[in-house]
């Protein structure tokens, strides 16, 4: 049994909570406004409780948006994105066709339609179609070195670790068959 093997995720980009916060400001202020404006009554309670409503969605949403964790353990890659959680066996993952590149440059593998998953500009978390539709979970936060590590049973798995050659060189080591004695 071997011991858990965090390898850490690309860092974020620092604009990418701005994507978060800044619209639910913006929809805040609207509320205050809206609330204030050509009223010569005062506000009903319901309207001021929505305030701190977006302020605690927005909260929980930041705190999701630090859930970033690349895990090897007992041949088992381990990856939690935001609400989402993908497991699998090495064995799953097909690593002769695993690759370290850029969505920059192979576009038909960035994610285009988020089918059940969690996506700023620069930051893809969950379930996906790539461009080229194929089925994929996504822990994106660098579009210029993405792990792409297609399955056995068809769909990838897309990751942003801070080393990327480092992950795939210590999967294909998990998959190399042991010398028998």
């Amino acid at each position: 049994m071997q011991h858990p093997q965090e390898f850490p995720v690309a860092p974020l980009a620092s604009h990418a909570a701005w994507w978060l916060w800044l619209p639910m400001l913006v929809a805040t202020g609207g509320v205050i406004v809206a609330m204030t404006m050509e009223s010569r009554t005062s506000p009903p309670a319901a309207g001021w409780l929505a305030i701190p409503f977006v302020l605690a969605i927005c909260a929980v949403l930041t705190l999701a948006l630090r859930r970033r964790q690349i895990v090897l353990h007992n041949r088992e890659l381990q990856v939690r994105a935001t609400f989402y959680t993908k497991k699998l066996p090495v064995e799953a993952i097909d690593l002769d066709k695993a690759r370290v590149l850029s969505l920059e440059e192979h576009t038909d593998l960035a994610p285009m339609l988020k089918t059940n998953g969690f996506s700023l500009p620069g930051f893809k978390a969950g379930h996906f179609r790539l461009r080229n539709l194929t089925k994929a979970f996504c822990l994106v936060t660098d579009r210029t070195r993405v792990l792409t590590l297609p399955l056995r049973g068809g769909g990838m798995v897309l990751l942003s670790p801070a080393r990327p050659a480092d992950l795939l060189a210590r999967l294909r080591e998990l998959a190399t068959p042991a010398p028998h004695r």
